[in-house]
């Protein structure tokens, strides 16, 4: 019953308050019709577009009776952020670090059947035809997606060839539902430097995790030192050293 003036634009609030950290789908459904009651002439026919008839409600005499617009909504939660982890290390050296994150909140698998909202325009739900199914309490059904994020392109070509991120174990806990993610982390930077990057973990079954690592990259050992004697006043001492370039 909202009325619309010509070109007048019409704004849909949507608000997302998960209970749990699973996937969340629903559909805003958009029907417009003519205030006056009539239709539109245009005819469907078995020519016409497949979309098009999912999209229109025909009257009895076949005419556009009204417009149907279907906008799917995916709600995925998010946790928290959680506290910064600082790894150290001294510059052109190497440190690998098992650094264990904790998932709060996770669905237990059995738990996983999601009703779906109405469907009346046939909106594909093959997203959730594609999750892995689970019947049993333990974690081996659950999938996790994590990925390195960067704060800027400048942080990432610099991070990226001196840090490395492996999941080695992710242990679970039936009764704090929590899931433990141990990731080995390998840090080999070649400079002194301050960086920040975000562990983004991501549960087949529903939610998202963030974690912000701290990468500090400390003063390099002394590599060597020079001694230059003096001869003489006013003249010249010198002494030679071998540098080898690390690139070509």
């Amino acid at each position: 019953g909202i009325r619309l003036a010509p070109k007048e634009k019409l704004e849909i609030p949507v608000l997302f308050l998960p209970a749990e950290m699973k996937i969340y789908k629903a559909v805003v459904v958009i029907h417009v019709m003519r205030e006056n009651g009539e239709n539109w002439p245009y005819k469907l026919t078995s020519e016409s577009n497949t979309d098009l008839n999912r999209n229109v409600t025909v009257a009895e005499n076949g005419e556009t009776h009204g417009i149907v617009w279907v906008y799917p909504i995916n709600g995925t939660p998010e946790a928290p952020q959680q506290k910064s982890v600082v790894i150290r290390c001294q510059a052109r050296q190497r440190l690998e670090q098992r650094v264990e994150l904790l998932l709060i909140g996770v669905v237990t698998p059995g738990a996983r059947a999601l009703p779906d909202a109405g469907n009346p325009a046939g909106v594909g739900t093959e997203e959730s035809a594609n999750a892995p199914e689970a019947t049993d309490g333990s974690p081996a059904t659950l999938e996790f997606l994590y990925e390195l994020q960067y704060q800027s392109e400048e942080i990432r070509s610099q991070l990226e060839s001196w840090v490395g991120l492996q999941l080695v174990e992710k242990e679970w806990d039936t009764e704090s539902r929590i899931v433990t993610l141990i990731f080995n982390v390998v840090f080999a930077p070649s400079k002194p430097m301050r960086s920040e990057a975000t562990v983004v973990v991501q549960c087949t079954a529903g939610g998202l995790w963030k974690f912000p690592l701290v990468f500090i990259a400390r003063e390099p050992e002394v590599d060597d030192v020079i001694n230059i004697e003096a001869v003489g006043l006013n003249k010249e001492s010198i002494v030679g050293f071998k540098l080898t370039s690390q690139t070509r």
